[in-house]
């Protein structure tokens, strides 16, 4: 019986997904064909988009099977967030990120910044990359959300659905992956970012490119600050990157950068349970060097990697009650090498081998306030190798197939196979028709097995299985592009906290079954207008936190001689702000708009309001969101 609902639910999501496709073929068939400026279309409406993160190859986005967004650089300019996260929530169907105020999102207690990409995210599901390289805590292995700021993206690319086999844990639910800021031409480039707004709100950024011949350099920092919205919620932020790249020849070059970032982060808690003195202060820094390679018909990239941190938290108290006299601290790492090599054994073919290496982990202790005594907790490394293959083939020009297998061995956990297989239709009027299968994987993390009471040596790796079938298509010169898909999962062993004897206790006691509907649609009406709009539908047979039922964004941008306004609508149902006996869900819509004047060729005035409607809503029960906010500023280039 469970075979045949699963079938019927199947069959439902594909003549959703037919009618959608017929929806939109009709809107087409009414549009006019009329001459545009394509040189003014953006690219994310241009044909035969390159991508890195589905191969680690630079690869045309068509022949690969799974299922790849990208935001450029300008489209992140357009914003004026210094935060990656919410841009990604409004631009890319299935994903969304929680939020609980005007800026930034803390950790511990009360965190905001999870990612959740089609119900798959909690704790450490979903994988950020910089560059190809993993970021995450080292011994609570989930990402940090203040660490990825819009100052250091070219572009991002979201790969939804598992991206193991080339990516290995973490990549269960999908990666993000930041490219990091380019200078392709000789010259200097400098810009200028300064903002103010509600509730003693303060964003600014300066960025600086230079590139002479072969060397090239990138040096930008950050400051950003916020009183908030509610008493003791105030957030501080220094952020510094720099990266430097020189040209050794035509076909290798060397580049090595630096991250670091320091942030202060107040938690008032719900307001049905406040906290007090709730603060963290939190160093994250990286650092990666590279090697690469471009020939022919060969290239391939050895790089090397390191993450850290260091935390100092006070987890606060109620009211009414003593205050904490410990603080606790950690510090982590996260370092590891990574090699690559593609090449073209011959035509319509692409072998890609890979080798990857982890350390991570790191040491947590609680310092006494009154005498200043170390009280250990844990002090814990592993290690993680993985190789894999990834094989492409071009039938003809209508067909690619995509196989690719890793074999991951987990120092604690044990060796781990995963494969992915997918097919890539290339059907006329530039249609693509694409299937996949592949499995993802999350090793639990040291918190998980070593730290805090529910902790439990013996777990296992959580798995699943993604199926998807995708459809999109292009028009009118590539101004017109819209497309859909549909997606089963299915996995087990999910780690969840359960009584065990009277205790609290980490098991591999959880199931994942999702399926849904992803579309979006853009055009490019001519060079003032455009319109973009993405939409998901998920259903989950065991619901978790952050993952909305439905999920609509609408917006356009206009652009007219000094002009530009760029506003959208996100519309949000079914989101689940608490699960479990106290099941509860938010419904809210979101109106909000940006805009720029150009005072002279090299300043620009902005302004930007949000929540227009003023919305009263919950993103994480207990944190109320601020009603509507507004901020201006200035951007200078030159």
């Amino acid at each position: 019986m469970r075979v045949i609902f699963i079938c019927f639910y199947c069959m439902k999501l594909y003549l959703s997904l037919l009618v959608l496709i017929g929806i939109l073929c009709a809107l087409t068939s009414q549009i006019q064909a009329e001459t545009v400026d394509t040189t003014a279309v953006d690219r994310n409406y241009v044909l035969h988009e390159v991508v890195i993160t589905g191969t680690r190859n630079a690869t045309d986005i068509r022949h690969l099977p799974m299922t790849l967004s990208i935001i450029n650089r300008s489209e992140l300019e357009k914003r004026y967030e210094p935060s990656l996260l919410p841009t990604l929530t409004e631009q890319i169907p299935g994903l969304f990120a929680t939020s609980r105020g005007v800026m930034g999102y803390g950790v511990s207690i009360g965190a905001a910044g999870s990612i959740n990409v089609r119900g798959i995210g909690s704790g450490a599901q979903m994988l950020v990359l910089i560059d190809g390289h993993p970021q995450y805590m080292g011994l609570f292995g989930h990402p940090i959300a203040d660490a990825y700021q819009t100052m250091l993206a070219e572009r991002v690319e979201v790969l939804r659905g598992p991206a193991s086999v080339l990516y290995g844990s973490n990549a269960m639910g999908g990666v993000i992956n930041i490219v990091t800021r380019q200078q392709k031409k000789d010259g200097v480039r400098t810009n200028i970012n300064v903002g103010t707004g509600s509730y003693g709100t303060v964003q600014t950024e300066a960025t600086n490119r230079i590139r002479k011949n072969r060397f090239s350099s990138i040096v930008a920092a950050s400051y950003n600050r916020t009183d908030g919205h509610r008493p003791d919620i105030g957030f501080e932020q220094y952020g510094g990157y720099a990266k430097l790249g020189y040209d050794i020849n035509n076909t290798w070059n060397v580049y090595g950068d630096v991250n670091v970032t320091h942030f202060n982060a107040s938690n008032p808690g719900p307001v049905y349970e406040p906290l007090l003195d709730n603060n963290s202060r939190i160093t994250r820094g990286m650092a990666s060097f590279a090697l690469q390679n471009n020939y022919k018909y060969s290239s391939g990239a050895l790089g090397f990697f390191y993450n850290w941190g260091r935390h100092k938290i006070n987890d606060g108290y109620e009211m009414g009650k003593e205050p904490q006299t410990s603080l606790f601290n950690s510090k982590d790492l996260m370092m590891g090498v990574s090699w690559y090599q593609s090449a073209i054994l011959f035509k319509g073919n692409r072998l890609t081998l890979g080798f990857d290496y982890q350390h991570f982990g790191g040491e947590s202790w609680n310092k006494v306030i009154a005498t200043g005594e170390k009280e250990p907790g844990i002090n814990k490394k592993q290690d993680e190798f993985a190789g894999y293959i990834d094989v492409r083939q071009n039938f003809s020009t209508y067909l690619s197939m995509n196989v690719g297998l890793r074999m991951d061995h987990h120092s604690h956990v044990g060796t781990e196979l995963v494969p992915q297989g997918g097919l890539a239709f290339h059907l006329p009027r530039n249609t693509e028709l694409k299937a996949m299968v592949s499995k993802g994987f999350r090793n639990p993390t040291i918190r998980e097995m070593y730290m805090f009471p529910p902790q439990n040596p013996d777990l296992k790796p959580e798995r699943l299985m993604n199926y998807e079938l995708s459809f999109t298509q292009k028009l009118l010169d590539g101004n017109l592009c819209y497309g859909a898909n549909i997606y089963y999962i299915n996995g087990d062993n999910t780690i969840m906290t359960t009584q065990v004897n009277g205790y609290p206790k980490n098991i591999n006691t959880g199931f994942i079954e999702n399926w849904g509907i992803e579309s979006n649609i853009g055009y490019c009406i001519n060079s003032q207008w455009k319109l973009n709009a993405n939409y998901s539908w998920l259903h989950m047979e065991n619901p978790v936190l952050a993952a909305p039922e439905h999920k609509l964004y609408a917006g356009f941008d206009f652009t007219q001689g000094r002009w530009g306004i760029y506003s959208g609508v996100q519309y949000v149902k079914g989101l689940y702000v608490s699960v479990g006996e106290t099941q509860a869900t938010e419904d809210f819509i979101l109106w909000n708009i940006r805009g720029n004047y150009r005072l002279c060729k090299y300043v620009d005035l902005y302004a930007k309001g949000e929540n227009l409607l003023a919305q009263q809503y919950e993103i994480m029960r207990g944190y109320p969101m601020p009603k509507s906010t507004f901020m201006g500023g200035i951007n200078i280039n030159f």
